[in-house]
């Protein structure tokens, strides 16, 4: 069994990594379910083996089935247990009212992020009325180099800690090699915000500023606007806006207070 990086030489449990990995592997596939034969070979694994696994997590709500028990896709529990993740975090808790805020003042749609490996996982948002999404992106995740919160939050590492490309692009519009994307970290720092003009989706601009309650900075907050109601004076307003709401969600962040200091 391989060691983990972060134990201390604590032993990786092989079968808790492949109940995780299964359950990532159903959770990144969305709506599309699997067959039994798919996930045994994605994941490597003996079909026999996969088809217990599977059974175990039914059983338990982590999976579900159709009714001819031959596709599988991510159970009702991973929804309750994300639910519980968002209503115990403190700062999820801290910043909610003033996505609130910079939602009113401005009518766009504004996002809390996580920085979470290389990507980006979206822990609240406030939807513009007049740019309704269909489906709600709290909960999923976006590749940190082609989004605005992805952005702010590498701009607050060092360079050598971003990986080499390729990078995957989502649209025409995304960083796909390392040189670009480290040139615009760079305005970034100098900035003080990112800017992601329909690098994540078209039609899309967002900008993006770290929240440096922690440091390095884990989370960050954004406002998207349709690329047809961006003038640069409604530019200016949100940058001037979102700079105050960063201001004020630091100013009242709370320190570790005896509270757990979660990582």
């Amino acid at each position: 069994m391989a060691e983990t990086g972060g134990g201390g030489g604590v032993r990786e449990v092989k079968s808790a990594a492949r109940t995780v990995e299964l359950l990532e592997l159903l959770a990144a596939r969305g709506d599309r379910p699997a067959r039994l034969q798919e996930l045994a070979d994605e994941l490597d694994v003996p079909r026999s083996s996969m088809y217990a696994l599977l059974q175990t997590l039914i059983s338990r709500g982590w999976v579900r089935t159709d009714v001819t028990g031959s596709l599988y896709g991510i159970g009702i529990h991973a929804l309750l247990t994300g639910t519980s993740y968002l209503d115990s975090d403190p700062h999820v808790r801290l910043v909610r009212p003033y996505l609130d805020e910079a939602s009113e003042a401005l009518g766009e749609t504004i996002h809390l992020g996580r920085l979470d490996g290389r990507g980006v996982a979206y822990l609240a948002t406030r939807e513009s009325h007049e740019y309704l999404r269909t489906i709600s992106r709290v909960g999923r995740r976006l590749p940190a180099h082609v989004g605005a919160l992805g952005k702010a939050l590498l701009a607050e590492r060092p360079d050598e800690e971003l990986p080499e490309g390729p990078y995957e692009a989502l649209t025409p519009h995304s960083h796909t090699g390392r040189e670009s994307l480290l040139a615009d970290l760079a305005e970034v720092r100098v900035r003080g915000y990112s800017v992601d003009r329909e690098e994540g989706v078209l039609g899309i601009v967002g900008f993006g500023f770290a929240l440096r309650y922690d440091t390095p900075a884990q989370d960050a907050v954004s406002c998207s606007v349709p690329v047809a109601r961006l003038t640069s004076e409604h530019e200016e307003r949100i940058v001037a806006v979102m700079r105050e709401i960063r201001a004020k969600i630091e100013a009242t962040a709370p320190g570790s207070g005896g509270a757990a200091d979660w990582r």
